[in-house]
């Protein structure tokens, strides 16, 4: 029988919700020992601030991953919006592989683009800007070297301003991708199929990409239960 390859994405893992710790411990020893390998594409944790900090979502998740390590199923991990200070460190204690955002893999030799999806959203020019800034080298630099106290303050600060700007029913449209970008990252990496996570809108949208049937497959959030994709 072959081997399916997993995709999951926005756990948003954190201790205060621990009906998601338990799923994904859950799904670890069910549907992911049965894969060929697993990918993680953006948002595992609600924050993360750091490798240095001693987050008990993120000792959990080691833990909880031990069986895919132990039988070797490698797992592939994108960040996403709420984790992309997730380091080399963290990952190799985990057993992830880091990938670059958006990295193509071949899937039963079908070329596939894998994004978390925020860059896709280029509507929300006031995200789109920061998302630039705190990515550059020299942000993450003077963010880490922060103290605790203080990195984990201006988490909760950005926590709150999302939760504040995703209820604004104004902003709804401005959060879902567009479809130009979504094109045109399909046709600078050769790809008639996109995976990503991010909006919270599970789908499959099927388009024709130049006179090709091509598809853009949404992962579920895990708010409310699992959710996942197997190819």
């Amino acid at each position: 029988m072959r081997m399916p390859t997993l995709f999951i994405s926005d756990l948003h893992l954190d201790v205060a919700r621990p009906h998601i710790l338990d799923a994904f411990d859950r799904f670890i020893v069910g549907e992911a020992m049965r894969a060929n390998a697993l990918y993680i594409l953006g948002d595992l944790f609600e924050a993360w601030i750091g490798d240095d900090t001693d987050d008990e979502a993120g000792r959990r998740f080691i833990t909880g991953m031990k069986p895919l390590r132990d039988a070797r199923i490698p797992c592939f991990f994108i960040h996403g919006n709420r984790d992309f200070l997730l380091g080399e460190d963290y990952a190799r204690r985990a057993g992830l592989t880091l990938l670059p955002d958006p990295a193509v893999i071949t899937i039963g030799g079908r070329r596939t683009l894998l994004m978390h999806g925020d860059t896709l959203c280029t509507d929300d020019v006031a995200y789109q800007r920061f998302r630039a800034l705190s990515h550059t080298p020299a942000w993450q630099r003077s963010f880490l070297s922060r103290p605790r106290d203080e990195r984990e303050a201006f988490a909760r600060q950005a926590r709150a301003e999302s939760r504040r700007y995703t209820t604004d029913v104004g902003n709804a449209a401005l959060m879902d991708v567009s479809e130009v970008a979504v094109q045109a990252a399909m046709r600078a990496h050769g790809c008639l199929r996109l995976i990503h996570g991010h909006t919270h809108r599970p789908a499959t949208h099927r388009f024709d990409l130049d006179g090709q049937p091509a598809e853009r497959i949404v992962l579920g959030d895990w708010y409310e239960q699992e959710s996942w994709l197997a190819v």
